[in-house]
């Protein structure tokens, strides 16, 4: 099962980075439900192993294109975000004092926590693009233009998978011209 679940986030990861066009400094947000992808409901089965095998499929990718990670922690700490304390400072962010744990927080946050050289939580952000693993709501988290993404993983473990990347607003109506690099 553990090795699926790693499986299945490398895929989706890499497929996202693929579909939104993401560079090196994107900010990619997650939320995750290690419940759901165990087959319970939202915030009953929190489990650290599952979201160890989470990351095992997708971090190191991410840290070796130069992207960052936003992870949304549950309700219990009003979905704040760990994040490396170097983006924080770049993006002016004011850090809130917070430590994720498996029962608030969630697993998914407490391993990103654990793995982050310099983490810290902050209570916003504004990410290029993100995966929702069982229905976290992460578009809170996301530019303005949020476009959704059709990805072929569709679930890791139990959980659906949803995905989003975010486009520049277009403006001056009819007689416009964009640019492509921005859409």
């Amino acid at each position: 099962m553990y090795e699926e679940i790693k499986n299945q986030a490398h895929d989706a990861f890499v497929q996202l980075i693929d579909a939104a066009k993401l560079k090196k400094n994107s900010i990619i947000v997650l939320g995750c439900s290690t419940s759901e992808i165990s087959g319970g409901r939202m915030g009953t089965q929190s489990n650290l192993d599952i979201a160890k095998a989470l990351y095992s499929g997708f971090y190191d990718t991410l840290c070796q294109k130069g992207m960052y990670l936003a992870a949304q922690c549950c309700e219990h700490l009003n979905r704040a975000l760990v994040i490396e304390r170097e983006l924080a400072e770049k993006l002016n962010l004011q850090p809130v004092n917070a430590v994720p744990q498996p029962k608030a927080g969630g697993s998914s946050a407490t391993v990103a926590y654990s793995l982050m050289k310099d983490p810290v939580l902050v209570e916003h952000i504004k990410a290029d693009a993100g995966i929702d693993i069982g229905g976290t709501l992460i578009g809170m988290h996301l530019k303005e233009t949020a476009v959704p993404l059709w990805l072929p993983t569709k679930k890791i473990g139990n959980a659906f998978v949803s995905s989003a990347r975010t486009r520049a607003k277009y403006i001056g109506g009819e007689r416009a011209v964009y640019n492509p690099e921005l859409l």
